[in-house]
This record gives structure tokens, sequence and C-alpha cells, in this order.
């Protein structure tokens, strides 16, 4: 469908969307493929540093926490970190259907952090240091005495083994970076401190307030969300038991549990169905026999309707879950038309209960092959539709469709067998006569059915005017649809919300902190709040120091007071950090459909399609917001996404470096080393492989004259000064570059004012786009795109479905006029659907 590209330094991403209903695998290996064909392209150290390919929904599943127990002596959270990558994340990566597992953190390598000036001292590089290390903690493969091919005499092999890598603090310290003649040497003890550390520090997580490790869990493509859930719950339950004592596990962030009280609540709303069919039909009919038959029919369908989907592969999800709720009232009237027509035969002609059906069945059968024939074709169309609508529609279309199939299958079948049996002999009499309040309601319902009758036959007098009527109504409901707010799906609690911070560009992870500990302050002040996490340094929009995003998960619906809901709690955080200015702090409803998008609203990707570069794409980015923020219609829209920081470019003067005997390379290297982290190779840690990293210490890269001061080798060993042929200047640049669909672009997103719908906002963002420079277009992505699709083709399969139901009733009746007269009743039928819908909202 789409895709869209993310780079940073020294971190590049591209998803791929794909058209629902692709073979993952296969997907998967075509990117691949496609991936090797550049890979050639691609620099070393990303080759080296490998590839990955994932497959893996957008939206979390849920978030896995590890921390300390309260009062637990030990709080090394780089302990922690590497516990969870040693013991827990592998394992849960295994469960079957976990696509990927974002880790919030970093196992432990082994830090060198280097002191420059000691370097200087030494007439030393941190060249030199990175090449040591590689050089001197490295595997050796020495091989074997005794080995074939060798003597007869011999009686003994054994293989060599060098120490060649280190494994602790102490034996990097002893690393030789210059051995002198007299016997003297320099070692990486005398310009650097060792220590097991982090391997990057990127993120930062915090659970309920405190620290914690976070973990989340995403959903591979197809799998089950709630067996998934259970099973990762399950594997977690089961590695605690070998925790050390003082670790715990938490599970903060858990997005299955709406999915499971849905399910539940659909459940119950499935008996509650087939109670009140059960009345209703004992109401009309009062005789517990003749309910009875009817009633039957229900489960027998929908057991031949599970049958259906297990073929189908389909699953028990809300989707199905709703359309067999919908069709318990449609499943019953076949059987109730049969059973009703038996009794009437037996009532007025005195027949038996078996030749009475029997005749019955002459009677209506080509009626309930019909009715079921356009029962199934309303419904059939929606399982047409592609994209994720079709996903959405296609299970609940079958499943309605199966189930009304099944329903007319016993309705010639099963009915008129229980009839033949069950029923007796009709005892005669008038049902409305006598007391009591089945009689009472029999002449209350004959009254109104007379009633009904007289105006039938007055309206019929005049049925000109009452055509002009029914023009009146055909015209205001062509009005009222189009009048009618656009939405995909409408929001929901799901029990859980989204909080996100965005500092100044530039800001440092100790201003981020203070910010996320004011707004955890305020979240956990919150009756309604059950359990938060905050990440550090990551939002959906891109990673750095400056940005964080938080889960914050509500209590039981059952047990919030005064029926407080999730858009509540966002609307409390929002007001509460109305004049925050520290940070941009926002609350937002998660998506209704988990993997379109990360938030409600619409979402789209303003492009540069002109090559008009990237001051004209953020001057229409501006002059877009400007007018969005002035639009009645819209709540806000914002740039989602790093705005551009400030940034200290260096200029290289290469003709006087290269002139002095500094090569390129060296002066990328030593800046790289310095200021970034080289990653030089493994050690060996507690029997797992992990990196060594060099980086100039921390007080010694804090600020932009500390780099100038520093020193490249040349060609001849001698030390040159840096700000010899280099020049420093500040710029503003960005620092996350995005593209979409292979176009230089930005990503906006947005949301409707209380009153206006999703569609309602997409259409005042198009006219808003339309002012915009020649050259600059859009695209809709996620749900914006799914609901500007699927508007596409609703009109075109409802038509379809309209037609085919024509169609059906012209074979049925084998006349063009009847279905006709039969179909004029779709317009008043839609206009109660209009007017109900308008009526909620």
């Amino acid at each position: 469908l789409y895709y869209e590209s993310s780079s940073s330094t020294g971190f590049g991403e591209i998803a791929v969307t794909f058209q629902p209903g692709t073979d993952a695998d296969l997907a998967q290996v075509d990117v691949q493929n496609r991936l090797k064909k550049a890979e050639a392209r691609l620099p070393a150290i990303v080759v080296q540093q490998g590839l990955e390919v994932e497959q893996a929904n957008t939206g979390f599943l849920m978030i896995l926490g590890l921390n300390y127990k309260e009062g637990a002596s030990n709080q090394d959270q780089i302990a922690l970190a590497d516990y969870a990558v040693r013991h827990v994340n592998n394992e849960i990566r295994r469960v079957p259907g976990v696509g990927k597992l974002q880790f919030f953190a970093t196992e432990a390598a082994m830090r060198v952090w280097v002191d420059p000036q000691k370097l200087l001292a030494y007439d030393l590089s941190i060249a030199d240091v990175n090449a040591a290390i590689a050089a001197q903690n490295v595997q050796v493969p020495a091989g074997s005495f005794g080995a074939r091919p060798g003597t007869e005499e011999q009686e003994l092999t054994a293989t060599i083994a060098v120490k060649g890598t280190l494994s602790d603090a102490r034996e990097f310290a002893g690393i030789v970076l210059r051995a002198n003649a007299d016997g003297s040497r320099v070692t990486l003890g005398d310009v650097a401190r060792m220590e097991i550390g982090r391997k990057n520090y990127l993120y930062d997580s915090r659970i309920n307030g405190g620290n914690g490790i976070a973990s989340a869990v995403l959903l591979s493509p197809g799998a089950n969300a709630l067996a998934t859930a259970q099973a990762v719950r399950k594997r977690l339950e089961e590695l605690s038991a070998g925790f050390p004592k003082d670790i715990e596990y938490s599970i903060p962030y858990d997005t299955s549990r709406f999915v499971d009280v849905a399910i539940g609540k659909v459940l119950q709303t499935l008996a509650e169905a087939i109670l009140l069919v059960f009345l209703v039909i004992f109401l009309f009919l009062q005789n517990l026999r003749y309910t009875l038959i009817p009633v039957v029919v229900v489960p027998v369908s929908l057991l031949g309707t599970l049958t259906m989907m297990h073929l189908l592969g389909f699953s028990v999800n809300m989707m199905t879950m709703f359309g067999m709720v919908l069709a318990i009232g449609i499943l019953v009237d076949d059987a109730i038309v049969v059973v009703e027509n038996v009794e009437r035969i037996m009532a007025e002609e005195g027949l038996a209960p078996l030749p009475a059906t029997i005749k019955a069945m002459q009677q209506v059968s080509g009626a309930i092959v019909g009715i079921t024939a356009v029962l199934a074709a309303v419904f059939l169309p929606l399982a047409f539709m592609d994209g994720s609508v079709g996903v959405i529609y296609r299970q609940f279309s079958l499943s309605l469709a199966v189930s009304i199939l099944f329903s007319g299958f016993l309705a010639l079948t099963l009915t008129p067998a229980l009839c033949a049996t069950l029923l007796r002999p009709a005892s005669g009499g008038n049902k409305s006569s006598g007391r009591g309040f089945f009689a009472l309601f029999n002449r209350r319902f004959a009254a109104l059915t007379q009633g009904y009758t007289t105006l039938t036959q007055r309206l019929l007098q005049r049925a000109g005017r009452y055509m002009l009527v029914y023009l009146v109504i055909v015209i205001g409901l062509g009005w009222m649809v189009v009048r009618l707010p656009e939405s995909f799906v409408p929001e929901e609690d799901q029990g859980y919300y989204l909080v996100n911070a965005q500092l100044p560009p530039g800001a440092t992870y100790a201003r981020t902190e203070r910010v996320v500990k004011q707004m955890e302050s305020f979240l956990m002040s919150r009756p309604a709040t059950e359990a938060l996490v905050m990440i550090l340094g990551f939002s959906f929009a891109g990673s750095g120091e400056n940005a964080a995003i938080g889960f914050n998960s509500l209590t039981d619906w059952s047990k919030r007071n005064n029926g407080l809901t999730v858009a509540d709690e966002v609307n409390a955080f929002n007001a509460h950090f109305a004049g925050f200015t520290e940070a941009s702090v926002m609350a937002v409803n998660p998506p209704p459909i988990d993997g379109l998008g990360t938030a409600s609203g619409f979402s789209l990707r303003l492009q540069d399609r002109g090559g008009l570069g990237r001051e004209a794409l953020l001057a229409a980015r501006d002059q877009l917001l400007a007018k969005a923020t002035a639009s009645p219609v819209l709540l806000y829209a914002m740039m989602e996404g790093l705005d551009d920081a400030p940034q200290l470019r260096l200029d290289v003067d290469r003709e006087h470096a290269r002139a002095m005997g500094v090569d390129f390379s060296v002066i990328n290297t030593v800046i790289a080393s310095t200021f970034g982290s080289a990653s030089i190779n493994d050690f060996a840690n507690a029997g797992r492989l992990q990196r060594v990293v060099v980086q100039a210490d921390v007080n010694k890269r804090m600020t932009p004259e500390s780099l100038l001061q520093m020193y490249v080798p040349n060609a001849r060993g001698e030390q040159v000064p840096l700000s010899n042929f280099v020049r420093a200047s500040w710029e503003t640049g960005p620092v996350q570059l995005s593209r979409y669909n292979g176009y230089p672009a930005l990503k906006i997103t947005g949301a409707a004012k209380p009153g206006y719908s999703s569609g309602e906002a997409m259409a005042e963002m198009e006219r808003l786009l339309a002012h915009l420079p020649q050259g600059i277009r859009h695209e809709w992505t996620g749900l914006s795109y799914q609901e500007r699709h699927a508007g596409n083709q609703a009109p075109v399969l409802f038509t379809l479905a309209i037609l085919v139901v024509f169609l059906l009733l012209v074979a049925l009746y084998e006349s063009w006029a009847m279905p006709l007269s039969v179909m004029l009743i779709v317009p008043v039928g839609a206009l109660g659907s209009v007017l109900a819908t308008t009526s909620f909202g």
C-alpha cells in the first residue's frame, strides 16, 4: 500500500505496509531480496552491524516491566537491563504470535571512557586506542598439536588455547598502547577508565513513578491478540519463578484487556438477545411448544455458523460475534413463518400436525427460499471490500450471511420435523375471549391490526397525494445522508490513553526527566489511574533526548466513579497542562483499530514532489498549520516528529589538512569516537559476548570548545590541533529525515473538534491543502487512508446489493413490478437508520 522511511544519527528504518491478506512471510522474503540488491551501496559499518527485517504490527500489544522490589538493596538498572536481555527478552520473542520485542533499555557493554588530555600528554590519539583494542582483544584460533597428518608414533592430540579476548575492566586496563625501548609502556588504564556500563543511552523507562525496564510486545501479522497476550503472560509467569528474589515483573499496559472485556460484553448481549427473542415469540404464539421450535433453531444455526467460520479460518472476535448477535432476530423469522402457518392450518382446517405441516411447507417453501436468498444477498457484498475495511467487514458479513443461510435450510428441514412431532392439534376457540394477560394482549393487538388495515385502505384511496409525501421522504433522506458526518470507526474507551511530551529542540535528557516527573505526579494522583509506564527518549514520531511518551492504563470500567471515561481523563490532562511552557505536552486517545496509526484523529504526509527543497516543505507546513489552527472544525493539527534542532557544523579544510599530513578518514574517526562512540569488537562477559565501546569521558565532551581542543595524528605520528584546519559554526538542521513513498515528507496529525467527525476534519484539511504551493502534495496514511479508501467503495457495493436483491425478488415473484413496490420500502427504512444515527450523535 505504502512505505515510509525515517533516518536519524546512527539509525534508519523503513516501514512497508502491505495490502491486507498478503502473505507476510513471502512479503518479508521479497523485502530481503530487494534489500540485498541495495546492500552493495550501503556503508561497510552498516553491513557489518547487520540489517534486520522484521514483520510486526505498528501498535504495541502490551508493555512488560521489570523492576526491583520495594526496599531491595540492589537498584542497579544496568544489571537489571542486562538480566532482561539474558533471561527474558529472547524467551518472549519465541512466544507464538510475537512479531517483535522493542526493548527500551540495552544490554551491558565494556565502556572505555577516554581522557583526551591524557592521550595528548602521551602523544597518542583515540584512533590509537581503537586500534590497540581491536588488535589485543581478539579471538585467536591457535590450532592444535599432534593433529593429522602426523607420525605413527604420535599418541596424543590436543587443542591450543590462547587467551585472546579479555573479560573484565582490569584486563582491558592492561592493553598496551605503546611500548618504549627502555621497557616502559603506556597502557589503556593510563588514559581511560573502564567499567561495565550501558551499550547506549538512547532510552530510559519509568514504571508507576519509579525506575524500571520496559519492553513493548508487537503482534505479528495475522496473529490472535488474545491468544498471544495470554501466552506472553503465561511465559512471563513461568520465567518469574527463576527471577532473583529482589526482581519482580509487571504488565502496566495491555491492549488485549479491552478486547477480552468487549468479547465478554458481546457474549452477554448474545444471551440477552436469545432471551428476548424467546419472550417475544412466546408473547405472540402463547404456546410453549410453538415457542420452543423457533428458539431451537437459533443454537443449531449458530453451531453451523461456527463450523463454517472454522473452515474459513475465521476466529471468534468482535466482528463475528456482532454478526451473530445481529443474526439472532433474523434466524427465527423463517421458523416462525413455518410454525404460524402450521398452526393456522390446524386451527382452520382441523388437520393433524403431520398433514398440516406438509401442506404448510407446500405453501411457504418458495417464500422461505426467496427471503433467505434476499437477506444473504444484502450482506454478502460487504465481503468484497478490500483493504482494512474488507478485513473488518468480511468476517462480519460472511458470519451473518452463513447464519441466515443455515436458518433458511433449517426452516425447510428441522422446523417441519419438529412441527410434525412436537405440535398438538389446535384446540380451537377465540384467543381474544376470556380473561388474563394474553386475552387482553390479543384484543389490543387485534384492535391495532384493524386500525392499521383501515388506515391502509384510506391511504390507498389517495395514493397520488401520499406518493408526493414519499418523494419528500426520499429527498429528505438524500439531504440528511449528504449532511451526515463521516467517520471510519468511532472512538471507544479502550481503558488506556497515551501522553506525549516534546521539549524544544536541543533539550537534554535531564530537562526531559523533570517534565516527565511532573506528568507522573499528575497522572498518579488521578483515582482512575491503575498503571503508568513512561519511556524517555522515545515517541512514535521519533527518538531523541527531548522526547517522551507514556501509556496510562485506567482501572476496570466497573470500578470507575460516575461513569468516568478515557475521554474525560484525556480532557483533564490536557486542561491541566494547557499553560505548560517547559514542553509541548498532550494526551490522545489510541486509534480505534490497533495497527492503523498510533493515535485517534487523522494522519497525512505532506510531500515535496516538485523537488522544491526542505525549506519550501517547512514553509508549506507552517502555512498549513497556521490555517488549521484558525479552523472552526479542527481541534488541533501539528507536525508529528522532531523539529529541526541546533547543530554544530564543522567545515574541514581538506587541502590544509592534507598538507599537514592528516588524512580525512582519521579526522572522522577521532571526532566520531570522541563525541559519538566507537563499537570496536566483543568481549566475553558471564557467558555472553558483549560489545566494547570507546568514547570520550563525560566531562570531556560537554562544550563545543572541547571539540576544537582535540588533536589528531598525522602521517608522521605527530599530534596536530584540530582547530588548525576545522572551523565550527552554529546552524539549525533536521534531527530526523522522513520520506513517504519515495518523496521527502513531513508527518501531520490532528483531530476534529467535538461535534465534528473525522471525515469532516479530513475534508477541511483537503480544503486547506489546496492552497499550498505547486509541487507540494499530500497523501493520507494509516486509519485516514483506510477511511478515504472505504468511502469510495461503499456506494458501489451498496448499489450492487440493492441490484442483486431486486433481481432475486424478480426471480421469486416472476414479475418486474411487484419487486419494485417491495423495494420502495428501502428509503423509509434507511430514513429510520439516519434519524437514529443523528439522534445518538
